[in-house]
């Protein structure tokens, strides 16, 4: 019979529980066993709903306190010598230590995992020799197993996936493989004598381009693994994306059980299992169900996948799943009483897509005569519902079909803006600013909280806001930072905030996901044309700029970053969503120019995140991508300054797209990496301003003004003076107000000190 099998289930809780647990215990009001109960009743409630829909193959270890990467490092104990020496067992303090940092140690780096809105921390091979430093994945088999009465399926990042998303390779890739291996069987043989049946080595570096030589290391791996007598059957998992030729034929190949493939993201895999079949023997997982969107699943089209499947692999050893983990999903769309029921209808969060798998898996089994009642009730849900929800606007399409390249390009080159915006500004060698938001303290989110309920009125709150505004302004006065901002009190999250404005988004209430650690958003969801009926930041922008004779920025996500950060409708190219986006944002942006705002911040962080994982696909992307952006920025005067900030993301592969933005201003992530990210912008001798963070924002730790100038320097080694700004990393939001003020301090004090040295040489 088929199986239904779940690759990975959300793990903040369904009411946020863990985020809540974590912050509790980083505050000191909670200890490790209030925090590891927390955690536990976590993975219980996740295993408890995944057996109860009926899934077969349930996993574990999908589970994390922080990051499934981190868990990986600790198990294989590739520990930083920087956090202090080798521990038996890596503790908790020094797991939290590489994620967020401790008093003079900086954390590990945190960058975007493959094109997700999610971040992992990266595995760095300078540290110690590897060995097997956590018990995490038996102890939550065992958990597991005890609840559900049968094995689990213990999840794992595989080798070559640990290896390839690392750094700091001191020696030959295969040297660093020959050293982990041993520690993967030990682990496997562990987890059989335990009683596991099957374990998921996920290996999503698989759907990338991959030379020989990592497919030759991929070959070797697996061989070791395979061939080991004392083991669980191996599921070997890709997701995001399809195999190539290439891989297809080394995959296919290993001494392995299980195959899992997306048959939901392109028709790559598709293509390939028609014309080169399956291998006999083995499983294959078969990614039916789209775990990265909400939409619901049409059930005719994926049990025609299916059928499809079924012509090359017997029905017993098919395993109905998503096309990757459910982490990037929301829990239950059943919390969701207050969006429209139209729209309701159309979408499946975690819980509706295990129904999904059930369905389908009872389809190949019994055949469609079994599930006819859930075809009908499934085609007369898309059949309502999109005649209600889908929204067609004339006026927004007969705006995008009368663009023009003007549109797309600002008045005069970035040669010729720059003077009138020196002479404008009149800033001082190496300015200081900030990313935008300030600390978001409980007040302002009770604040925001009783205004939402009713309890709070209009007048009352954004009278506060004003205050707020205020009070941020001074303090950016005393400390002496040359551009301010007006610290986005009235903002929850930087998507959120404009979906709230624009038609055709709609907005959960418990559509929460996981970004990193404790870090979760609610994606918008974006289900019609999208048009901006008024102003949504104008009047807070005026009123911060009417507090200071110093400019102050305004601040707009970007049309890819909102986007890419929202569940985006299924029914038009994701270009011309973006476009659709840019436009509201243009008029967004003159609206500010006119009234008074001479700096605009269009920040775009998730640029790098929409590049598609194939080399080959770039280009398209890249070429809508930047206009987007241009589109939304082009239409001020030449002496308006276009800011825009990017984070946590390679750079180098995309300096080229950086430059076409044609923004005066950007403001990279920069001191997690070490600097290393500013070798793009020498090698490619980038022409424009760029503000490379100096202080690690997702870090409690506050860095001294030596620190800061050390970086600052390493980055006049790439920049030339007059081409370099002084901030953060990233906005402030998520820290605590006696973190910040110490820090920015410490960066203007670093600033000042640079400048007064540039100056007393002459420069």
């Amino acid at each position: 019979m088929a199986q239904s099998s779940v690759l990975g289930y959300p793990r903040i809780g369904k009411q946020r529980e863990l985020k809540r647990a974590l912050e509790r215990y980083w505050a000191g009001e909670a200890d490790a066993a209030a925090l590891q109960e927390t955690a536990r009743a976590v993975r219980e409630a996740a295993w408890r709903v995944q057996f109860q829909a009926g899934i077969d193959q349930i996993p574990c270890n999908d589970f994390s306190l922080y990051d499934h990467v981190l868990d990986t490092i600790c198990l294989v104990g590739l520990v930083p010598s920087r956090f202090g020496s080798a521990e038996p067992e890596v503790s908790l303090p020094t797991y939290f230590a590489m994620a967020r940092g401790a008093p003079g140690v900086p954390a590990l780096e945190l960058t975007k995992w493959f094109d997700t809105n999610y971040h992992y921390l990266v595995p760095e091979f300078d540290a110690p020799g590897p060995r097997l430093a956590s018990a995490k994945p038996f102890l939550e088999f065992a958990e597991a197993t005890s609840l559900l009465g049968r094995p689990a399926k213990p999840v794992l990042l595989g080798p070559i996936s640990l290896l390839l998303l690392g750094k700091y390779h001191q020696r030959p890739l295969r040297e660093h493989l020959e050293q982990l291996l041993p520690i993967y069987q030990e682990v496997l043989e562990r987890l059989a004598r335990a009683g596991a049946e099957w374990v998921q080595m996920d290996e999503p570096v698989l759907v990338q381009d991959r030379s020989d030589e990592e497919l030759q290391l991929l070959r070797a791996a697996y061989r070791v693994l395979g061939e080991a007598s004392a083991r669980p059957k191996l599921m070997l998992q890709t997701y995001y994306g399809s195999l190539d030729d290439a891989s297809w034929d080394v995959v296919m190949s290993l001494p392995i059980e299980g195959i899992g493939l997306d048959f939901v993201r392109d028709d790559g895999n598709r293509a390939l299992l028609n014309r080169h079949g399956f291998p006999q023997g083995k499983v294959i997982g078969a990614g039916v169900v789209n775990g990265r969107n909400i939409w619901r699943t049409n059930l005719v089209e994926a049990l025609e996948k299916l059928e499809e499947i079924a012509e090359h692999v017997e029905p017993e050893r098919i395993w109905v799943q998503p096309s990757c983990t459910l982490l990037h999903l929301p829990h239950d769309v059943r919390l969701e009483t207050k969006l429209p029921a139209a729209v309701r209808a159309l979408l499946a969060f975690a819980e509706q897509r295990l129904e999904e798998l059930v369905i389908l898996t009872r389809a190949l089994n019994e055949g469609r005569a079994a599930i006819l009642e859930e075809l009908e009730q499934n085609a007369e849900a898309f059949r309502l519902a999109l005649d209600e929800v889908r929204v067609y606007r004339r006026d927004v399409r007969e705006r995008l079909a009368a663009l023009t390249e003007d549109d797309f390009r600002r008045q005069s080159p970035y040669e010729m803006r720059e003077p009138l915006q020196r002479a404008r500004f009149h800033l001082p060698l190496f300015p200081t600013t900030t990313i935008g938001s300030f600390p978001q303290t409980p007040d302002v989110r009770q604040a925001r909280a009783r205004w939402r309920a009713g309890k709070l009125s209009d007048e009352d709150y954004w009278g506060f806001i004003r205050e707020r505004i205020a009070e941020v302004i001074r303090r950016q006065e005393e400390i002496g930072l040359d551009v301010l901002v007006h610290g986005e009190y009235e903002r929850a999250d930087m998507v959120e905030y404009f979906a709230e404005q624009l038609e055709g988004f709609v907005l959960t209430e418990h559509g929460w996901v996981q970004s990193y650690g404790s870090r979760v958003v609610r994606p918008p969801i974006i289900f019609g044309d999208v048009a901006r009926p008024r102003p949504m930041t104008v009047e807070v922008s005026r009123c911060a700029q009417s507090l200071t004779e110093k400019p102050v920025k305004g601040m707009l996500t970007g049309p890819v970053t909102i986007l890419n950060w929202s569940f985006v409708r299924e029914d038009i190219p994701r270009r011309e969503v973006a476009y659709q986006i840019a436009l509201a944002l243009r008029d967004e942006v003159r609206d500010l120019e006119a009234a008074g705002i001479s700096m605009i911040q269009i920040d775009e962080p998730a640029l790098r995140e929409g590049l598609p994982l194939r080399r080959a696909d770039w280009p398209e992307y890249l070429e809508w991508a930047v206009r987007a952006f241009r589109l939304a920025s082009s239409g001020v005067r030449d002496d308006t300054q276009i800011h825009s900030h990017m984070c946590y993301s390679e750079f180098n592969d995309i300096i080229e797209a950086i430059d076409a933005l044609d923004a005066d201003v950007i403001s990279i992530e920069n001191s997690r990496s070490r600097g290393e990210l500013l070798q793009a912008f020498q090698e490619y001798r980038y022409p424009r301003q760029i503000g490379p963070g100096v202080y690690d924002v997702h870090s409690a730790r506050i860095p001294s003004v030596e620190e800061m100038l050390e970086l600052l320097e390493r980055a006049l080694a790439f920049l030339r003076p007059e081409q370099l700004w002084v901030n953060p990393d990233c906005g402030l939001k998520t820290r605590r107000p006696e973190e910040v003020w110490p820090s920015l301090s410490n960066m203007v004090e670093a600033a000042r000190r640079l400048r007064a040295r540039f100056t007393a040489q002459g420069q």
